[in-house]
C-alpha cells in the first residue's frame, strides 16, 4: 500500500498531457519529488490528454517522420518517472486550496493528499457533434484540430468540411485551403459569428463554400476512412451529400475546471486565469499550465512549454516559501 497519503508533497501535479509531464520532468530534476495524477478517463479520454486521440504528430520538433499521439504520451511518461515522478492512475475530483497545506481527493476515495504546491494541466475536451457514424470515424476523418491533422496525406488535395461559426471554425477553415482541393464551412446560422476580417477572408477565398443555416447530421465510408459528410439545410428542410474525406469539429473546447469553481479565478468560458507572462493562479502555490489555462494556441508544444514554466514557477515559489517556514 502506498504511502503518498500520509506525508505532505512538496508538489502535486494534476494532469497527464504534454504539460504534466514536462511539468513533472522540471520538478523531478530539481529534486521536488512530485506525485503526478494522471486521472483515470478524465475528461472522458485515456490518461495521456487530447494527444491519446490523435492519429499522428507531425509538428512536433525532434520527430522529423512523426510519431503517434499515444507513443508520444507513453514516451513523455516515461522520461517523467524515470526522473522519479511518481504517477498514480486515478483522478482527483475534489480540491481545498483555502488553507495550508492544501488538500486533494481521489474519485471514490476520502482520504486527503496534501501538498504545500499544485501545478494543475488538467486540460480541456473538444466538443464533439453527436451524429450518426460519428464514433465510427472518429481520427478516422474526424477530427477537432485542424492544425493538428490538416496536413496529414488522407486530407491533401480532397474536400473538407468545417463545422462551426466563430474565430476557430473561420481559422481552420482558412488553414485547411493550403491543404484542401475545397473547403465547405458548414454554419447553423445565417451569418458567422466570427470577427469581420476573418468574415471578409473567408468571403474572398475562392476555395471556401459557406453552407449557411445547416447542419452536420451523419457520416459515411467504408470502415476505415470517412468519405460522405450528410448535411441538412433547415431552412430549406432539404438533406445532401458532400463527398468529404474529412470533417473537422470547431465548435469550441470545455476546460477541465470544474473542481476548481469558487476557489480559482476562471474566465467566461471556464478557463483558469494566470497571471501575465506566468502560470501563477490568483492563489499563491497554484499555478496552471496547458490548454486549461490556453483557449488560443492549443497545441503539444505550447502546453510543454507552459508546463515547463510552472515547473520553474512552483521551484521557485517553494524555495521563497521553504525559507519562510511553510
Amino acid at each position: 500500500m502506498s504511502d503518498y497519503n500520509s506525508k505532505t508533497h512538496q508538489l502535486v501535479i494534476i494532469g497527464g498531457g504534454p504539460a504534466a509531464h514536462t511539468a513533472a520532468i522540471y520538478a523531478a530534476r530539481a529534486e521536488l519529488k512530485p506525485l503526478l495524477f494522471e486521472g483515470f478517463m478524465a475528461g472522458g479520454v485515456v490518461a495521456g490528454g487530447q494527444l491519446t486521440t490523435t492519429s499522428e504528430v507531425e509538428n512536433f520538433p525532434g520527430f522529423p517522420k512523426g510519431i503517434s499521439g499515444p507513443e508520444m504520451m507513453l514516451l513523455l511518461r516515461e522520461q517523467s518517472m524515470r526522473f522519479g515522478t511518481k504517477v498514480i492512475t486515478e483522478t482527483i475530483d475534489k480540491a481545498n486550496f483555502s488553507e495550508q497545506p492544501f488538500r486533494l481527493w481521489r474519485e471514490g476515495n476520502d482520504k486527503e493528499i496534501l501538498a504545500h504546491a499544485i501545478i494543475i494541466a488538467t486540460g480541456a475536451t473538444a466538443k464533439k457533434l453527436d451524429i450518426e457514424g460519428g464514433t465510427t470515424y472518429w481520427q478516422k476523418g474526424i477530427s477537432a484540430c485542424a492544425v493538428c491533422d490538416g496536413a496529414l496525406p488522407i486530407f491533401r488535395n480532397k474536400e473538407l468540411v468545417v463545422v462551426g461559426g466563430g474565430d476557430s471554425a473561420a481559422e481552420e477553415a482558412l488553414f485547411l485551403t493550403k491543404y484542401a482541393s475545397k473547403v465547405y464551412l458548414v454554419h447553423r446560422r445565417d451569418s458567422l459569428r466570427s470577427s469581420q476580417i476573418m468574415q471578409k477572408r473567408i468571403l474572398a477565398n475562392p476555395k471556401i463554400n459557406l453552407c449557411w443555416n445547416s447542419e452536420i447530421v451523419a457520416v459515411t465510408g467504408d470502415g476505415n476512412l470517412l468519405s460522405t459528410v450528410k448535411i441538412k439545410n433547415n431552412k430549406e428542410n432539404k438533406n445532401s451529400d458532400i463527398n468529404a474525406s474529412g470533417l473537422f469539429f470547431a465548435i469550441g473546447h470545455l476546460p477541465n475546471t470544474d473542481i476548481f469553481q469558487n476557489q480559482l479565478q476562471l474566465d467566461s468560458e471556464g478557463y483558469i486565469k494566470v497571471k501575465s507572462g506566468s502560470t501563477h493562479t490568483n492563489i499563491d502555490g497554484v499555478f496552471a499550465c496547458g490548454d486549461v489555462q490556453d483557449k488560443k494556441y492549443r497545441q503539444a508544444i505550447t502546453a510543454a512549454g507552459t508546463g515547463c514554466m510552472a515547473a520553474l514557477d512552483a521551484e521557485h515559489w517553494l524555495a521563497e516559501a521553504n525559507s519562510h517556514h511553510v
